[in-house]
């Protein structure tokens, strides 16, 4: 016997079988859940990490790109104290001083040293007149100033002497406003001043390169006068001057941008780009010469997530699917004994039932065999005719419960109840019996009970009617005379002349009540002179409780 506890318990978890892929896929959610929280704190920390490494790097940056500045000053203030205590300083002397100080020019990320003379518009041509005499004779200033400019600023030496660096000769800075702001600047404070972005005339033929310049004004102290004599100045191609800070600090997955005074596309003086999605952006506004510029950091990843992140998500992924898969398991093996479960439920149940329907059936049958053993005695003339009758109905009652075996005791043809009952009479003789009617499935209840009564009719025939002599003959036809119900028609002629017994014996009360009970309709039986008939009803298939009962109605 299962325990009912058991099965309480899987009802109460009857929602875990209802929705058998809900719960892998909720631990699947529950798993990917987990991981992407722990992406999320992963990916937050790293941001938090970052954000302070590119607060470090940026300083980092600054610093370098100052302390590039601050050097290129040092050597323009070295020349400038040269500038300002001689009067005049030749080609041959500035090349060398120049050599001394920059080596092959390009000392902190910068194309040279040059020098250029503050003239007034007015002693221009004189300035290009000893230009001339100390043996360059192509000297010639350009642009010229234009009416009402005080100042001219050519360009006179400008070291090293390279083709790019020639070509900026005699090229008239105060000319063009971006220059002419610094140098204005540099005279109004005595400092050195960078300028604003701008292009060499080295890089004419390279519009897209940016630079800058760096002014330091020479000057003479005269009493209580300061008198400026020009400016030693260095260009800077601004791309090399970010390359050559990039020497100081080592944030190679750092995105670098220079803006000249604000953050803007046309402001940009150099950048140092890295492949990369752009993640975090730092700036801080640094002073260069007087001259102030914004520093732009990015910080460039390799992909959406961090190293960390990717490989906590994939092995996450990977665990959340086994955590799925072995969910799904134990829910299919749960699935399979609950299926086991009701299984053998089910045959505990039908196990039950059919032991209760055998205990009321062999009570059924001890009840019938009972009665049947008591009318029989109250007819029988001794022992023997006692013995005799109960045998004869004990196996009626045995031949319809072999009819009802051979279909489950679900149904009985009533052709094959006939047959049964009438079969020792048929043996050789079949002639003498005639059985006609269609198909009809009887209830067992019904069938036993018509198996009596066609029992007992056949009993009487053989004794006392048409099969007691070799002329006898019996019919019994059948037809259905509406939707639930058979009629059965019983009928003896050829036989001795039948004549109404005086005394009902047991056979005749069996028919006429106890049948006619169990059946729930009329019996008619008739003793005619030709023979006996007999006419009944048979509900067809309506189950109902079979009970021979011993009184009378």
């Amino acid at each position: 016997m299962i325990d009912q506890s058991l099965f309480d318990r899987v009802e109460r978890q009857a929602w875990f079988y209802r929705y058998p892929r809900g719960w892998p896929f909720l631990l699947f959610l529950l798993a990917s859940i987990t991981t992407a929280v722990s992406v999320m704190a992963i990916e937050h920390a790293d941001r938090q990490t970052r954000a302070v490494e590119l607060d470090r790097n940026l300083t980092e940056i600054s610093s370098a790109l100052q302390r590039r500045v601050t050097e290129n000053i040092a050597v323009l203030r070295a020349a400038s104290a040269l500038f300002a205590t001689q009067d005049s300083v030749s080609e041959e002397q500035f090349r060398e001083f120049a050599a001394d100080l920059q080596h092959e020019g390009n000392l902190y990320g910068s194309l040279g040293m040059g020098w250029a003379p503050l003239v007034r518009a007015d002693r221009l041509a004189y300035l290009e007149l000893d230009v001339v005499n100390q043996g360059r004779s192509s000297f010639f200033v350009t642009p010229r100033p234009d009416f009402g400019d005080p100042y001219a600023v050519p360009i006179v030496y400008l070291e090293p002497g390279g083709a790019q660096n020639r070509r900026a000769l005699g090229y008239n800075m105060y000319a063009e406003p971006t220059r002419r702001s610094a140098m204005d600047q540099a005279m109004k404070t005595g400092k050195p001043v960078a300028s604003g972005k701008l292009r060499l005339i080295q890089d004419l033929d390279r519009p897209n390169v940016a630079g800058f310049l760096i002014y330091m004004p020479v000057v003479v102290i005269k009493g209580q006068s300061r008198i400026v004599k020009g400016f030693v100045y260095a260009p800077f191609r601004a791309d090399d001057f970010i390359r050559s800070a990039g020497e100081l600090f080592r944030a190679d997955r750092l995105e670098v941008k220079i803006y000249d005074e604000s953050v803007a596309s046309e402001n940009l003086l150099a950048q140092r780009p890295v492949d990369g999605l752009i993640g975090r952006t730092a700036e801080r506004r640094i002073d260069v010469g007087n001259h102030s510029w914004v520093v732009q950091v990015s910080d460039k990843k390799t992909g959406m997530l961090s190293a960390i992140s990717r490989i906590t998500l994939f092995f996450g992924a990977v665990a959340s699917l086994m955590v799925m898969a072995i969910g799904r398991l134990i829910t299919r093996r749960a699935a399979e004994d609950r299926l086991m479960l009701e299984r053998l439920s089910r045959e505990a149940s039908i196990r039950n039932s059919l032991t209760r329907e055998l205990n009321h059936r062999v009570k059924n049958t001890l009840a019938n065999v009972l009665s049947i053993a008591a009318l029989t005695r109250r007819g029988s003339r001794d022992i023997d005719d006692f013995t005799d009758r109960l045998t004869s109905r004990i196996r009626a009652l045995s031949a319809t419960h072999d009819l009802l075996s051979q279909t489950d005791w679900t149904n009985a043809a009533l052709r094959d109840v006939v047959v049964s009952e009438l079969a020792p009479y048929m043996e050789g003789h079949e002639e003498f019996v005639t059985i006609d009617g269609p198909e009809i499935k009887l209830a067992p209840n019904d069938a036993m009970s018509l198996g009596l009564a066609l029992h007992e009719l056949a009993t009487n025939a053989a004794k006392y009617g048409a099969l007691s002599v070799e002329d006898g003959r019996v019919s019994v036809t059948w037809q259905r005379t509406g939707a639930d119900l058979a009629s059965i028609h019983w009928r003896e002629s050829g036989g001795p002349t039948v004549t109404e017994p005086s005394k009902r014996g047991f056979g005749r009360d069996l028919i006429e009540k106890i049948v006619a009970h169990e059946l729930r309709g009329k019996v008619e039986l008739q003793f005619l002179p030709g023979g006996v008939e007999c006419r009944l009803n048979v509900p067809v298939r309506v189950l109902r409780e079979f009970a021979l009962r011993s009184g009378g109605q």
